[in-house]
């Protein structure tokens, strides 16, 4: 998969939710393309992918196809994507992946799977007490799973290193990016829902 068909599938969906076609909150990629297609080409068949609210890419790189996930994101479900069968989850709770990120990990470790999990979460989630928590029992326990800190600079709107008075994050984010195209939750402002 390349760059541009990430972006135009998010072209495609901004288009419908404009068109009042998807009747509930969508958020949606802009940016850092060529670094998650990188991530995934490491990622395995067996391997789980947890993520957040803006789940789309992953869920594309992870090999759901495209027009069941369209369908799901029209459905309503863009903010919470779970399809067992490709290994990928996602929810639209705020570091609601990580402990299950951890507790797969557990698991796989327990039962000696070669399998991996890989947690994306936002600059802001990678803040949180819940990101603390299950980064530090993950490292403690060497358990097989990574987390990936997306860096846009923003929290919703606000500026997460501002928002949380710090100067750089504690966590280092794995790659960073501009949101321009898209609003945090919607398209251009239009409408949220």
């Amino acid at each position: 998969m390349i760059a541009q068909e990430l972006i135009d599938f998010e072209r495609e969906i901004a288009d419908l939710y404009n068109a009042q076609q998807i009747h509930s909150a969508i958020h949606l990629h802009s940016g850092g393309e060529d670094a998650l297609i990188k991530i995934f080409k490491g990622i395995r068949k067996q391997d789980w992918v947890l993520c957040s609210w803006r789940a789309h890419y992953q869920c594309l790189l992870k090999g759901v196809p495209r027009e069941k996930l369209k369908a799901a994101v029209v459905a309503g479900k863009s903010m919470h994507l779970c399809f067992p069968k490709y290994r990928i989850l996602s929810s639209g709770i705020v570091g609601g992946t990580l402990p299950i990120a951890t507790g797969l990990a557990l698991g796989i470790k327990r039962r000696s799977e070669d399998s991996v999990v890989h947690c994306f979460i936002g600059d802001m989630t990678s803040e949180t007490g819940i990101a603390h928590e299950c980064m530090k029992y993950a490292k403690g326990f060497d358990l097989p799973v990574k987390f990936y800190v997306e860096d846009n600079g923003l929290s919703a709107g606000s500026d997460t290193k501002k928002v949380w008075g710090i100067q750089q994050l504690t966590n280092p984010p794995t790659f960073s990016y501009e949101m321009g195209r898209y609003a945090h939750a919607g398209t251009d402002g239009k409408r949220v829902f």
